[in-house]
């Protein structure tokens, strides 16, 4: 019997009310793939990444990590990183990287004590060292640059050994020249760790550079005559692997079209 991929979708729906974001979402993702998510805005891309962070349940259908059916709650197996780096603001870059570990550790005081500590602030001061930070463990966020930031929030993500890394727009708000530079760190990382890693983005060529598949977010129905309501679902799935068909022109086109012109 083959193992169970790392996350599975069947035939997953949600709905608020009539409004329906996503129906009929059925994948299987195995451990160590790149995901990418693209689509136009408003085609549940989010939504879907909330779904596998645990923020969101499905209206229907079953979402499965490992076999076992997802913990309805963000845990430990699942790091997210925003593009409004998600950091506290209120403390310094080693402290944010072990507050994981300090909550983990020390659930009712929220601070390891003693040689705990010591280890913890050990381990995130590699960690930080690893992303290119190790001249600002005391700096506060608010004394970084959006890439440090950035930097930062993924090494927060990463102390707490997630199995499956949720990027949402990570790098939307870097300049051209930083932004290349954390495509080369997250590529790095992604394969250091043996992470699977999620990600949604505008930019189709960064979809395609990064990933190992490429998955489009669309409503393939738009309206209906008799008044149903349609939802978004999978409409490409491009598997990027060596010896993958190559992508059609044609569809590549459709798809960039159908991106929003001012951040794809």
């Amino acid at each position: 019997m083959t193992a169970p991929s790392l996350l599975y979708f069947r035939d997953v729906a949600v709905q608020y009310g009539d409004r329906i974001v996503l129906e009929q979402v059925s994948l299987a993702v195995e451990q160590g793939a790149f995901v990418s998510v693209v689509g136009p805005s408003g085609a549940g891309k989010s939504t879907f990444l909330r779904l596998i962070l645990g923020q969101e349940a499905p209206s229907r259908g079953v979402i499965h990590l490992e076999g076992e059916p997802l913990a309805a709650e963000p845990d430990r197996h699942r790091g997210v990183v925003f593009q409004r780096y998600s950091v506290f603001p209120h403390l310094s870059a080693l402290d944010n990287v072990v507050f994981g570990l300090d909550c983990a550790g020390a659930p009712l005081t929220g601070r390891l004590r003693g040689p705990r500590r010591a280890a913890a602030a050990e381990e995130a001061t590699a960690l930080l060292a690893r992303v290119g930070l190790s001249h600002a463990l005391d700096l506060y966020p608010a004394q970084l640059s959006g890439g440090m930031q950035q930097r930062l929030a993924i090494a927060q993500a990463l102390i707490m050994k997630p199995r499956i890394l949720l990027l949402d727009e990570p790098f939307g708000a870097l300049d051209p020249g930083v932004r290349k530079d954390m495509h080369g760190l997250i590529t790095e990382l992604w394969r250091e760790h043996g992470l699977t890693i999620v990600m949604v983005t505008h930019d189709l060529k960064e979809a395609f550079t990064l990933g190992t598949r490429v998955l489009a977010f669309d409503k393939p129905r738009h309206f209906d005559d008799g008044g149903r309501a349609y939802g978004s679902t999978i409409v490409y799935d491009f598997p990027l692997d060596k010896g993958a068909p190559p992508v059609d022109p044609a569809t590549l086109a459709t798809l960039k079209d159908r991106l929003d012109p001012d951040q794809a």
